[in-house]
C-alpha cells in the first residue's frame, strides 16, 4: 500500500543563505496579498471570478512590474496562486456548508506568512546538505534518510528557525498480525485510560512553561511596536510556545507508537473538540486544547494504517454514563470519578467503564460479538 508521509529536518543556513530564504518569503507573500487583492477587486467590481490558471499568467506581468519577483524560483510563485486558489475553495465549501465563521481568506502580515514550497523541481539533496535554486546549498541536519519519492520541498520559518519538509510517496510497512483490542477513553484528570487498566497520566505541558509564557507575554504588551526590544521579546515567546508544541508532538508521537505497536484493534471516541470548548471557562478551553485529543487521534489512525492495524472512531455519547456491564444509564456529573451501577452493582473507575463501552461500540462496527471485560 502506498501512502504519503512528511519528513522534517532543520536547516542551518549562513547569514547570506538566510537573507536570501528571507527574501524570497517576503516576495511570496506580497504575491499573496496581491493576487487576493485582485481576486477581491475583480467580484466586487466586475462580478467576475478569476480562476487559478489566469492569475498564474498574471504572474508573468507582475514579474515586469516587480524586478524583485525573478529573485523567487518560478514554481514557487506558481505555488502561492495555488495556495490562494485553494484558501478560497475551502472558503465556498464553508459557505455552502453553512458555517457560521466561513473564514474568508486574510492578506498575510509579516509574521502570518512563513514558508514557500518547491513543486516539483528545484531542489536536491545531498549528504548532509539542501540545494536549492536561487539559494545554494544549505547546511541540513538529516536526523534519517530521506526515503520514498519526493513529491515537495517545503521550506518552513518558525520561530526564527528555519527547516525543510518533504512530502514523499513511500510503501508502508505492516506490523505481524495481532488479535488484540483496545478501547481510549481520553479526558483532563488522564490524559488517556485503556480498556486494559492502564492509565496514561496527562502531561500538562502549557502548565510546566505557563509561568514563563505569562512572564514574557506581560513584557512583550508593553513594549512599543516596531522596537527591537518588542521584536526580541516576540522571538521569546514564539521559542516558549514552540517548546510546548514539540514537547507534545513527541509525547503524542510516542504513546501513538506504543498502542499501535500492542494492538491490532484500537477504538477510540471521535470528540468534536471545537463544540466542546463553546461556552466554557477560559481555564477549561486551555486544558482542552492542551491535551490534543483530535492530534491523538489523528496520529493514532495514520500509524495504524501504515502498520496495518483496524482503526476505528465510535460516537462518544453515553459511553460515559451507561454501564458496561449491564447497558442501563447512570447519570453522574463530571466530579464523580467513581461509576457505581444501582442494577448490577459494579464499582469501577468511570473512565475504566467508558472505555469499556468505547471498546465495545468498536467491535460491534466490525460485526464482532463483543464480551464486557467488567463482567
Amino acid at each position: 500500500m502506498v501512502m504519503n508521509k512528511a519528513l522534517k529536518y532543520r536547516l542551518y543556513p549562513t547569514k547570506h543563505q538566510a537573507t536570501l530564504l528571507q527574501g524570497q518569503l517576503n516576495e511570496c507573500r506580497w504575491l499573496y496579498n496581491k493576487l487576493l487583492e485582485e481576486r477581491r477587486d475583480s467580484w466586487e467590481q466586475r462580478q467576475e471570478r478569476l480562476s487559478y490558471f489566469k492569475q498564474c499568467k498574471r504572474i508573468t506581468e507582475l514579474k515586469s512590474e516587480r524586478p524583485s519577483l525573478k529573485d523567487a524560483y518560478s514554481q514557487v510563485l506558481q505555488n502561492v496562486a495555488d495556495r490562494l486558489d485553494k484558501g478560497f475553495q475551502g472558503f465556498f465549501r464553508r459557505v455552502k456548508a453553512g458555517e457560521k465563521k466561513p473564514g474568508y481568506p486574510r492578506f498575510k502580515g509579516y509574521d502570518r506568512y512563513d514558508s514557500f514550497t518547491y513543486t516539483q523541481f528545484g531542489f536536491a539533496t545531498k549528504e548532509s546538505c539542501l540545494e536549492l535554486t536561487k539559494i545554494g546549498s544549505i547546511k541540513a541536519k538529516l536526523h534519517r534518510p530521506v526515503f520514498g519519492n519526493i513529491k515537495t520541498c517545503s521550506i518552513i520559518k518558525s520561530a526564527g528557525k528555519w527547516y525543510v519538509c518533504f512530502a514523499v510517496e513511500c510503501t508502508a510497512e505492516p506490523l505481524p498480525e495481532s488479535d488484540t483490542a483496545v478501547g481510549i477513553d481520553v479526558g483532563l484528570t488522564t490524559f488517556a485510560t485503556l480498556s486494559t487498566g492502564k492509565k496514561i497520566p496527562n502531561p500538562r505541558f502549557f502548565k510546566i512553561d505557563g509561568k514563563s509564557l505569562v512572564k514574557a507575554q506581560r513584557k512583550l504588551s508593553k513594549l512599543d511596536k516596531g522596537t527591537p526590544e518588542r521584536r526580541k521579546t516576540k522571538k521569546i515567546v514564539s521559542r516558549i510556545h514552540e517548546r510546548i508544541a514539540n514537547r507534545r508532538h513527541d509525547f503524542i508521537h510516542q504513546e501513538a507508537r506504543k498502542l499501535v505497536n500492542q494492538f491490532g484493534i484500537i477504538a477510540v471516541e471521535k470528540l468534536q473538540v471545537k463544540d466542546m470548548m463553546d461556552g466554557n471557562w477560559r481555564s477549561m478551553n486551555r486544558s482542552i486544547g492542551d491535551v490534543a485529543w483530535a492530534q491523538f487521534r489523528q496520529c493514532i489512525q495514520y500509524k495504524a494504517e501504515e502498520a496495518g492495524r483496524m482503526y476505528i472512531e465510535v460516537d462518544p455519547r453515553g459511553t460515559t454514563q451507561r454501564c458496561s456491564r449491564c447497558q442501563s444509564l447512570v447519570p453522574k456529573d463530571l466530579s464523580v470519578r467513581i461509576h457505581s451501577c444501582p442494577i448490577c452493582g459494579l464499582s469501577i473507575d468511570r473512565d475504566l467503564n467508558a472505555s469499556f463501552n468505547i471498546l465495545s461500540l468498536g467491535l460491534q462496527a466490525l460485526g464482532k460479538i463483543p464480551r464486557s471485560p467488567a463482567l
